[in-house]
């Protein structure tokens, strides 16, 4: 059932500027992943609805839905080098190995993997693809023995 607002003359069709407190409100306590997803990119591109959309998650009773709101905002409002080096810390832990294992895969030191993963010098594209597939590769296996588990 798609969203509704009571009491108010604004639609969830209506640009979001036009919800107020009580529609933001209503979004996030009873809407679904596209009342969110235009929620957050009003948030995004007009700032000014900001404070209200503040004031409406604070009220909201759905902790959950705040928490994945504010998630979803945290990660759009990071720069691009924040981006990469969160998926890159990301990727190192999925693949489970210690940063002298995982640098000699990657052909470098631990110290300059090191040096990557603490954000003080940025790793070439490449780099990041590589911890990415050798993770995926590590997880793979695993997937595949849950298969047959369950």
């Amino acid at each position: 059932m798609p969203l509704r607002f009571r009491n108010i003359d604004a639609t969830p069709d209506d640009p979001v500027r036009e919800w107020g407190f009580e529609g933001m409100l209503a979004a996030i306590d009873r809407g679904y992943a596209t009342d969110w997803r235009k929620l957050i990119a009003a948030v995004l591109s007009e700032p000014e609805l900001r404070p209200v959309f503040e004031e409406a998650r604070e009220a909201a009773e759905s902790r959950s839905t705040v928490a994945l709101l504010d998630a979803v905002l945290e990660r759009a409002e990071r720069s691009p080098s924040e981006q990469a080096l969160a998926r890159l810390r990301s990727a190192y832990r999925g693949t489970r190995m210690t940063q002298a294992e995982l640098a000699r895969r990657l052909g470098t030191s631990r110290t300059r993997l090191n040096s990557y993963l603490t954000g003080k010098v940025t790793p070439a594209m490449d780099v990041l693809v590589a911890v990415e597939q050798i993770a995926e590769r590590h997880r793979a296996p695993a997937r595949a023995h849950n298969l047959v588990l369950d």
